[in-house]
């Protein structure tokens, strides 16, 4: 009974929290740590459940599994054909099913990141992000309270590195779910439930999602293509010219998009320049017209003829107006650096030494000296000494992409939870906060790691 008050106590807490994709806490406190991560089953539909912080007491995944093998030596997992957690002798049938399930959907693919010793932490974080994918394609940003929701941008994300480790099925899934839930007008709301209806919180639309799905459309696409799958992004035409149109039809005189909220979800009147757009959203834009072009170059060309122009009009202004002040958030001079600067990196634009330069930039002032982590901007408004893991894996991906090396992998690494799964953030001692699994982060390792052993495709310009 303690411990059932406990964990309500726990989610009242976490329902007082603004959610993932850089949000902050009002105030900067801390939630209580919840999970140190999910169980799982082998079996379709791929189900989770918490493992409570007192279960995880010594506890561990059998390797390559969400099988949990607890302290006394049972096993914690979904069997097939159960929706709740169960814990079973170790030697219960069930158990090696469910192992086998999991490995054989990995084998379907690929599990990146042997070379550099963290084929661990991939196996952990696309393991994770199945069970955050639902057979309909919702992909959540994690398993409880306000993480609970599909959010464009962090579905977006999944499913790129679905595509990049070859589990194209569920890229596939992931991007027909955003296409559904669409608007007609091309643009998607803030969140969606797992039902596919849109949650109305008064959150306003974050721009930067258009950009980000239209990116993984292209990129998923060019997976594909390699497979014979053509078809993959031909079935989201819709939904891409729908995006597309509605990005190029808003761009205004001076070639950038309106001022929105982007990933730090705050109002525009909030930032340094409040009537310009940040480059949190205008460097996904240009990415994802690009990649929207690029689609409908073969059987679209005055589709991909305007997209382009708008592409290269995005692009200037990007230049002209951050980019003459070392890519600040705001775009004006002595702005502040944020993480977006990696959105000009690759594997979303080709490299540009001066977009490296405020890459490193950008890292120095963001760093945290309590542990090593980074900040997700320099104006943050939330906790200055807790690390933003998505963060880090933005410098990481583009450090890897770019054929540099990156010590960002082995500090993510090394601040997981004691399950190996990636939180969301990392406190002033080091230790895993907030929630764990977090998809948009196990996303970005992904693609680092895939990066470090092969080429990850840029949108051409």
């Amino acid at each position: 009974m303690r411990r059932q008050i406990r964990r309500a106590a726990a989610v009242l807490v976490l329902l007082a929290i603004v959610a993932t994709c850089g949000a902050q806490d009002p105030d900067g406190s801390a939630a209580r740590w919840n999970s140190p991560g999910l169980v799982g089953g082998g079996g379709w539909p791929f189900l989770n459940g918490p493992l409570s912080a007192d279960d995880g007491e010594g506890a561990s995944y059998l390797p390559e599994s969400s099988v949990v093998r607890l302290a006394d030596g049972r096993a914690r997992l979904i069997p097939h054909g159960a929706t709740e957690p169960a814990t079973l002798a170790a030697d219960d049938p069930r158990v090696a099913a469910a192992v086998h399930g999991d490995h054989e959907w990995l084998s379907r693919g690929k599990v990146p990141g042997a070379a550099s010793g963290h084929r661990d932490m991939a196996a952990r974080a696309l393991l994770d992000l199945r069970l955050l994918t639902a057979p309909s394609g919702a992909s959540t940003a994690s398993w409880y309270g306000m993480w609970n929701y599909v959010w464009p941008r962090d579905a977006a994300f999944h499913a790129a590195a679905f595509a990049a480790t070859g589990h194209l099925d569920e890229a596939r899934q992931v991007l027909s779910f955003l296409a559904r839930v669409q608007s007609d007008d091309g643009r998607w709301a803030t969140r969606y439930r797992a039902n596919g209806s849109a949650v109305t919180d008064g959150r306003a639309i974050q721009l930067d999602e258009i950009g980000w799905v239209l990116w993984a459309t292209w990129f998923t696409g060019r997976y594909a293509a390699e497979t014979g799958a053509d078809d993959l992004v031909s079935g989201l035409w819709d939904m891409v010219e729908r995006a597309a149109d509605w990005v190029t039809d808003h761009l205004d005189a001076d070639g950038l998009p309106p001022a929105s909220s982007d990933y730090f979800e705050r109002h525009p009147s909030t930032e340094q320049v409040a009537d310009r757009p940040t480059l949190g959203v205008s460097a996904p834009l240009l990415a994802g017209l690009r990649g929207a072009a690029a689609i409908a170059r073969d059987h679209h060309p005055r589709k991909a003829a305007r997209w382009g122009a708008a592409a290269g009009s995005l692009d200037e202004a990007v230049r002209r107006e951050y980019g003459v002040h070392g890519y600040p958030r705001s775009p004006l001079a002595g702005g502040n650096m944020d993480a977006s600067v990696t959105f000009l990196a690759p594997p979303f634009a080709a490299e540009d030494p001066g977009v490296t330069g405020a890459l490193a930039v950008a890292a120095d002032r963001l760093r945290i000296p309590e542990n090593g982590g980074l900040l997700p901007g320099e104006n943050w408004a939330g906790s200055r000494t807790q690390a933003w893991t998505p963060e880090v894996a933005m410098f990481a991906l583009a450090d890897t992409a770019s054929g540099r090396a990156t010590g960002w992998l082995d500090w993510l690494s090394e601040h997981r939870t004691s399950l190996g799964v990636l939180p969301e953030r990392v406190n002033a001692e080091g230790e895993p906060h907030s929630v764990a699994p977090l998809g948009w982060t196990a996303s970005l390792v992904l693609l680092a790691l895939t990066a470090q052993e092969e080429p990850l495709p840029i949108p051409p310009a």
